[in-house]
């Protein structure tokens, strides 16, 4: 079953799209780069989602394939110039998804805590390597202090130096990666997934290749990251062992919980909550990661739905978790003696 967003929903979407569109124009540089690392930090959080939300499996390795891809960058930049983003971007994203494939491989084949246990290994394993050798600079990490060009031909097509260029380039990548999500929960391969996750003997038993629907949601998961670390790293020109350990990984997994897993924009409004929460207690108070996780802690028990839970109590007056900003798909019951096609 496929449950539409509200007409409201949607006219709220189109509103911050537009308000995104005019902030270069409307507000001063710094929170323009402002928002475009809360951009990235929620396509961080999507990544997470499609395997926490709609396949039922808490990875604590994503922080890895975030830092990994800025690592590639680092790697492939010159010090002559930047590096092209036409060969640095397949390079880093081909890169985490070969390391991911690995990782899903051997991680899929446990369950439960065990999973989570196994994921949080591979992505300490990965932050020691970058850690205590000097790959990428060991545990000084590395600057990288050009931004990737954009050209054909010799003929710059973007300047991602420019704040304003960046944003909007951020902007396309949240927004295509949204819809990449969307189209992949409301596909026969989305529905499968959530099958598999909320009955897995049942999807087993109807034909559905459990392991390998998980490895390519797993990859696809990770890729999405990636995508997230290249720019972040282009944009802060800095990449360092730190963002590959569980910490980052365990933010992701907050901001997933904060805006609410039961929805494809659910975990991003989460993040930019929580990025905008920071940001607020930082200049405001010298305990803030006190009182932030006293913040956290409160809505958790507050709002067990995320803060979608809150849209909803502000829309309908009801306390029931809506689908906050797009469609959700969901198993559908097969017809007695009727099996599911493979996916």
């Amino acid at each position: 079953m496929i449950r539409s967003a509200t007409p409201v929903t949607m006219i709220a979407i189109a509103a911050a799209l537009a308000l995104a569109l005019a902030l270069p124009v409307i507000a001063p540089g710094y929170y323009v780069q402002f928002a475009s690392k809360a951009m990235l930090m929620g396509m961080l959080a999507l990544s997470l989602n499609l395997i926490v939300g709609f396949g039922g499996l808490v990875s604590l390795c994503h922080g890895a394939f975030f830092g990994l891809a800025g690592y590639m960058l680092g790697f492939l930049t010159p010090d002559s110039g930047g590096a092209s983003l036409w060969l640095s971007l397949p390079v880093a994203l081909l890169t985490v998804a070969a390391v991911a494939a690995i990782i899903g491989a051997l991680s899929l084949r446990t369950r439960g805590i065990y999973f989570i246990m196994v994921t949080l290994a591979f992505g300490e394993m990965l932050f020691y390597l970058f850690h205590d050798t000097r790959i990428g600079g060991g545990s000084d990490g590395m600057y990288i202090y050009f931004k990737p060009e954009i050209a054909i031909a010799g003929s710059a097509l973007l300047d991602l130096e420019k704040s304003n260029t960046f944003f909007y380039v951020a902007l396309a990548c949240l927004v295509g990666t949204a819809l990449l999500i969307r189209g992949l929960v409301r596909s026969p391969f989305g529905h499968a997934l959530v099958a598999a996750r909320d009955n897995e003997r049942r999807a087993l038993s109807l034909g559905f290749p459990v392991f390998r629907l998980r490895l390519a949601a797993f990859v696809i998961s990770a890729m999405i990251a990636g995508l997230a670390g290249y720019f972040s790293a282009a944009q802060f020109g800095f990449v360092a062992p730190q963002l590959l350990g569980w910490h980052l990984s365990a933010t992701m997994l907050v901001m997933v919980v904060l805006g609410g897993m039961s929805s494809i924009l659910g975990p991003l409004v989460g993040a930019l909550a929580l990025i905008g929460l920071e940001e607020v207690l930082k200049s405001s108070f010298e305990h803030w990661k006190l009182i932030k996780g006293l913040i956290i802690i409160g809505l958790v028990f507050a709002l067990p739905g995320g803060l979608q839970q809150l849209a909803a109590m502000l829309q309908t007056g009801s306390s029931q978790v809506p689908d906050l900003g797009a469609d959700v798909a969901e198993p559908v019951p097969a017809p007695a003696g009727e099996a599911r096609s493979h996916v």
